[in-house]
């Protein structure tokens, strides 16, 4: 088993600030998949919210990868049995775009609807779910602590998803990533890029990120110091910590996940605290629009 996973989001539409753009063409993901089957890559994560991801998958046939998608985000201020009518929906319409029986996974996908009044009555479907044998796992993505500590205390959860990179320990310096692995939940890291920006030259990097200056020349000096590139540096960074069960990572070609799997073999040098942010603002990208 891999412990790599592939994030889907870039088969079905325009996704991350460093990928290619355009969704990746259907020959691509075919072999994509082909190439990890052969390094036994086994989990696929998507979501009905990835454009035609979903379809594209099921064109393929991938009923030999565990497949975890997710949720909607539900813009109300209190879910209703008509809410998860439409969640039962979309559940129906992904096993019928993926062309499965059952899903290894779902997650909650905006953590927020977790706290809203009658959010009860999304995990008693999904529970459902997994008694009728239509999923194995119930699970969360979150971006912030309050949800991952919330969830916790309400709800039976198997599986988190959580953002995790060579810039953002927050998870890591509070000790819920520990508290994870001793409640012997299945960890998911996502993020790793940073949606790409970790990986992007200085030249090619937006100019609203100039405000963290500091952090990027501190970054290109300890690469440079080290002798390290900033794909072997993510990638072996996210890899080393024993409570991650997988590393999500976007694909945008079969030539990418090769050098993905070539940049995770190696050492990975003492990391300065310089190199370490707690600010949400570059941290979560859904918050880039407020730069």
């Amino acid at each position: 088993m891999n412990k790599l996973a592939i994030g889907t989001a870039q088969f079905g539409m325009d996704y991350g600030i460093g990928s290619s753009p355009g969704k990746v063409s259907i020959n691509e993901v075919k072999k994509i998949l082909e190439y990890a089957k052969s390094i036994n890559i086994d989990m696929l994560d998507t979501a009905s919210a990835y454009g035609k991801s979903e379809k594209t998958l099921g064109e393929l046939n991938v009923d030999e990868f565990k497949i975890v998608t997710k949720t909607r985000h539900f813009n109300v201020l209190k879910i209703t049995d008509d809410d998860v009518n439409l969640l039962n929906r979309d559940f129906d319409n992904s096993l019928k775009d993926l062309k499965l029986d059952s899903l290894y996974g779902l997650l909650i996908h905006n953590a927020d609807d977790l706290m809203k009044p009658g959010a009860s009555k999304i995990i008693e479907f999904i529970q459902n779910l997994k008694k009728t044998k239509k999923i194995k796992k119930i699970g969360v993505s979150i971006y912030e602590n309050k949800h991952l500590s919330f969830a916790l205390e309400n709800f039976d959860i198997d599986l988190v998803q959580l953002p995790l990179n060579i810039f953002d320990r927050r998870l890591i310096d509070n000790g819920m990533l520990k508290l994870l692995g001793q409640k012997g939940l299945e960890v998911h890291a996502r993020s790793i890029f940073l949606q790409g920006l970790i990986l992007m030259e200085n030249s090619s990097r937006p100019r609203k990120f100039d405000r963290w200056d500091n952090l990027w020349k501190s970054w290109s000096e300890w690469l440079n110091d080290n002798k390290i590139s900033p794909l072997e540096a993510s990638i072996r960074y996210a890899m080393s910590f024993s409570e991650i069960s997988k590393v999500l990572v976007g694909i945008d070609s079969v030539n990418q996940l090769i050098e993905i799997m070539n940049a995770a073999s190696g050492v990975l040098p003492p990391i300065p605290n310089e190199l370490y942010t707690d600010d949400s603002l570059l941290l979560n990208p859904s918050n880039w629009d407020l730069i």
